[in-house]
């Protein structure tokens, strides 16, 4: 990647999890009708954009959103893009778990049964290692946690610097250089 190429996020679109708070991992959960127009209106954003490479998530939600987007005819699916692995809290919201776990967070507690941060960290570091070798802009369309530790990994944090981000459904992002550096650009723009 030179100075000028940027890595941009894409978080998929709205689905009924995402708009009722619980943890959509592994779970395929189709697109909202709210999330199919959010995918389009990210379309309209990007429809002058091109890119290197484009990688997408296999699941449905963040596959149709770049389908829609205008990009899937040249998406390459990853299963490194997979939401992180929520294990026995999948489909779980927070305030569920705080029942049982007073204070639980993802990014220090980590999930039974599940993914660890250092495990997602491994899946996205891969994804960086490409980014930068691409020669050129990159798109990714994939789910708000493992953007997240991506975002984190490309700024040479911890995976749980993820934590610091907050990235909203439809939200797209974008990563790049100021000079060598590694920085965002742009973050958490709301299309929807």
């Amino acid at each position: 990647m030179n100075e000028g190429d940027e890595v941009v996020l894409v978080r998929h679109g709205e689905t009924e999890w995402t708009r009722s708070g619980r943890h959509t991992g592994r779970t395929d959960i189709p697109l909202t009708e709210r999330g199919r127009e959010q995918a389009q209106r990210i379309g309209r954003v990007l429809r002058d954009r091109r890119f290197a490479l484009v990688l997408a998530s296999p699941l449905s939600r963040a596959l149709e959103t770049c389908r829609l987007a205008g990009f899937g005819e040249h998406a390459e699916l990853t299963d490194d893009l997979l939401e992180w692995d929520y294990g026995d809290y999948e489909g779980r919201r927070t305030d569920d778990i705080r029942v049982t776990r007073p204070r639980w967070s993802l990014w220090s507690d980590g999930v039974p049964g599940g993914e660890t941060a250092d495990d997602v960290a491994a899946r996205v570091d891969r994804l960086v290692a490409r980014a930068r070798a691409a020669g050129g802009s990159v798109a990714l369309f994939a789910h708000a946690h493992v953007l997240r530790v991506l975002t984190a990994r490309w700024l040479g944090l911890g995976p749980e610097g993820g934590g610091l981000f907050v990235m909203a459904p439809a939200a797209v992002s974008m990563l790049g250089y100021e000079r060598e550096a590694s920085v965002i650009r742009r973050w958490n723009v709301d299309v929807g």
